[in-house]
């Protein structure tokens, strides 16, 4: 079994923008060619799988994907709008998660998105998006600059732990973009911010203020693995994590605390994956595929799967550690697959 845990949705139609301040920067859908749709103001243009079940069900089983956690494309987010217009914008969108994941529960896993430009806001629409049925919030890695360990987050951070919803961290636009050129956004950028965006949680003691909760980073966290091996020679000042001589606690170190987080496995080389294996364990790491916005690799997980590894710890990347993150018992997938193929 094998299930995606990073998989973008955008619903196939939006409210009228109506006399919201919003205007013109106020998402709507317009028809394309052969059933498409382009999404304004950006100009994406969004294939029906970006909103339609059964389209998803047949690229997944085109790819060897036997369930997806859905959540909205980050560019939908809406965090440059007010906080009204950006609790709008995220209950519809909520809504069009919660229905496509009511008409598969065993193949569908949603996550929802809140209003952290008001972190308030943001923590009190919480238990509705839990009451929606949803198993957690994307959030993006910054919110219009500020880093999630700004102190401005850490109640909304408690407010998903206590509503035991886990949280999936998304690399966004750089936080330090007037010092990166515009051509490496897609390569460098975009990592480069989910590593930042790490760094910031970690430093915060997220863990040490939310010991349950359960995050999630995009793209293999970027850079941020990598960082690690500093960080903890900078903690105990010793060479492969090898005990500090003043007896500081291991788990007070940044590499273990690192291997709190869950982590996708979206890095593109098995020398990469490889890393995130020997240096943040098979307990930790995630399938995740960007669909439909990144080609999938056919089939998904076929770098795992080549890396040699036990029976067990390919189990629990493929399938067993994204229910542990989502904080769920793992459905009887192989039985859903039987429902949907011959009620589809």
């Amino acid at each position: 079994m094998l299930i995606d845990m990073h998989a973008h949705v955008i619903p196939g139609d939006f409210p009228p923008v109506g006399d919201r301040a919003a205007g013109a920067r106020w998402p709507a859908m317009e028809p394309a060619e052969d059933g498409a749709r382009r999404l304004k103001p950006s100009g994406l243009l969004s294939q029906p799988v970006c909103w339609d079940v059964d389209e998803r069900r047949r690229a997944m089983q085109a790819n060897g994907v036997d369930a997806e956690v859905i959540s909205p494309m980050p560019g939908l987010l809406g965090y440059a709008f007010g906080p009204d217009d950006g609790l709008d914008l995220c209950r519809h969108v909520n809504d069009t998660i919660a229905s496509m994941t009511s008409q598969d529960p065993r193949r569908f896993f949603g996550l929802g998105i809140v209003p952290m430009q008001d972190p308030a806001l943001a923590a009190s629409e919480l238990a509705k998006v839990k009451n929606a049925g949803l198993y957690g919030v994307e959030v993006a890695s910054n919110v219009n600059g500020v880093l999630l360990g700004d102190d401005r987050f850490v109640d909304f951070f408690k407010e998903a732990e206590s509503q035991d919803l886990a949280i999936f961290v998304h690399g966004l636009a750089p936080t330090f973009g007037d010092r990166f050129p515009q051509s490496a956004g897609g390569g460098f950028g975009v990592a480069a911010e989910i590593g930042i965006g790490a760094v910031s949680l970690l430093a915060s003691g997220i863990f040490e203020k939310c010991p349950t909760l359960r995050i999630a980073l995009s793209h293999g966290a970027g850079g941020f693995p990598l960082m690690l091996t500093r960080a903890q020679f900078f903690w105990g000042r010793t060479w492969n994590e090898e005990q500090p001589a003043d007896g500081k606690a291991f788990e007070t170190s940044p590499a273990a605390q690192a291997r709190r987080f869950f982590y996708d496995s979206l890095v593109f080389d098995r020398r990469a994956l490889r890393y995130l294996v020997d240096m943040l364990g098979t307990r930790q790491l995630l399938i995740g595929t960007d669909h439909p916005f990144m080609q999938r690799e056919k089939p998904v997980g076929k770098t795992l799967r080549g890396l040699g590894l036990g029976a067990a710890d390919v189990e629990d990347v493929t399938w067993n550690n994204a229910f542990r993150w989502l904080g769920i018992a793992a459905p009887a997938l192989e039985q859903a697959w039987q429902t949907t193929s011959t009620t589809s």
